[in-house]
């Protein structure tokens, strides 16, 4: 089933798309840096570019996705944001883009763990802490999206 990774020209998210690349059958990619596009085009990855700030770029990437996994990284990290300025902002514009595009499970993927919860999204989600090394949390994401349902 389609996945997408928003932020995967991030160093997490580029780890990730390796690991998701192993098993799903599509796999997408929403970057703001057009450096990464050519190396994510040569592994079979379809790249979608654009603010991570516009929730309708992101919502038009993930149509038909069942799985988006949500780089929180990208809504703080010094790329630009036309649309939203605070990260929180950017967050809640992916949530509401994930649940429009018809996304069934979502899968944060953060630095840190958040006292506050992630806006509501869709009906699975999960979120992944990046504690050290990337490979760790990225077969950790891979498990979460290749799992039956995230409620077992």
């Amino acid at each position: 089933m389609p996945v997408i990774v928003v932020g995967a020209d991030t160093p997490i998210g580029h780890a990730i798309v390796s690991t998701v690349c192993r098993s799903a059958a599509e796999v997408r990619a929403f970057i703001t840096h057009d450096a990464a596009a050519d190396r994510l085009k040569e592994r079979g990855v379809k790249v979608a570019m654009g603010d991570v700030s516009d929730s309708s770029h992101v919502e038009a990437a993930a149509l038909y996705c069942f799985c988006a996994v949500l780089v929180t990284e990208a809504a703080h990290d010094d790329r630009d944001r036309a649309f939203a300025e605070h990260p929180d902002d950017v967050l809640a514009g992916w949530a509401e883009a994930a649940r429009n595009a018809g996304v069934r499970r979502v899968i944060w993927v953060a630095a840190e763990h958040r006292e506050e919860p992630y806006p509501e999204s869709v009906g699975e989600v999960a979120t992944v802490i990046v504690e050290g090394d990337l490979e760790d949390a990225a077969r950790a994401v891979g498990e979460l999206e290749e799992t039956e349902s995230l409620s077992c």
